[in-house]
């Protein structure tokens, strides 16, 4: 398993072709040689983004994309992911109409042809999730109503550790379930600050992140994103205390 950073943790400091530069050298800095693009200005090419990565020897592994992209530009968003050279193109969230029994059907109905155009493609349509999706109904989750509607072929998760412990879930328990769904995982912990649960850089909250890492060895896990929301300190800083906890346990 490989260690990447999620971009949208440095997200104000990638809006122009020249930050973008600036950030991406101080990701390679830290470490990390892969990234997820996402949060990214939208007057940098695709081209520009590669050749920046590139240069830094970075390579980038998956997106959070437009949802009416996906949906109704799909063939040009993989053209764009064959640039950047990247097999997975992600979902960030599920638009808020979908999210209810009552019309999560008429997500399949919807995501259906695009899902078909990315997976013929040779790439992997990727759902990341937050806690709304672990909300019951008659004793099921909606992220499990949402398994049942595309194979592991068809869509993998991106699992968020620090929303599944915000949901109440148990994250070993999920990434057991979702084995052969989870070729990315964004790592992020989950620390009490006055009381309440606040992100924090891996290893410095209260997730179990050696069972999670050793959980993850069974299952077809290939990248390992570090991702922090928000920060209490520089996005920088806490992207490197990430780095450096993981880089102890053997990751790198």
């Amino acid at each position: 398993m490989e260690l990447g950073a999620q971009l949208y943790t440095v997200r104000n400091f990638i809006q122009t072709e020249e930050d973008f530069d600036r950030t991406i050298k101080k990701i390679a800095d830290i470490g990390y040689r892969y990234v997820q693009i996402s949060g990214v200005g939208k007057g940098i090419s695709p081209e520009k983004l590669r050749e920046i990565c590139d240069r830094y020897d970075i390579k980038t592994v998956l997106t959070h994309s437009d949802v009416n992209r996906i949906l109704y530009d799909t063939e040009n968003l993989i053209k764009e992911h064959d640039i950047l050279g990247s097999p997975y193109i992600g979902l960030g969230a599920m638009p808020e109409k979908y999210r209810g029994t009552d019309w999560l059907p008429y997500f399949y109905e919807d995501f259906k042809e695009p899902i078909k155009k990315i997976t013929a493609s040779g790439k992997l349509f990727m759902y990341h999730n937050h806690n709304f999706e672990f909300e019951k109904e008659k004793g099921v989750t909606l992220l499990e109503r949402l398994l049942e509607l595309f194979t592991p072929q068809e869509m993998g998760i991106t699992l968020d550790t620090y929303w599944v412990q915000a949901a109440g879930g148990d994250v070993i328990w999920w990434i057991q379930k979702l084995k052969d769904r989870l070729p990315c995982v964004h790592l992020k912990d989950m620390a009490v600050v006055s009381g309440g649960g606040v992100m924090a850089p891996v290893g410095e909250g209260n997730l179990n992140f050696p069972g999670i890492l050793e959980a993850l060895k069974e299952t077809n896990c290939e990248y390992l994103l570090v991702e922090q929301d928000t920060c209490l300190s520089s996005p920088f800083s806490c992207l490197k205390q990430s780095y450096d906890y993981l880089k102890k346990l053997g990751y790198r």
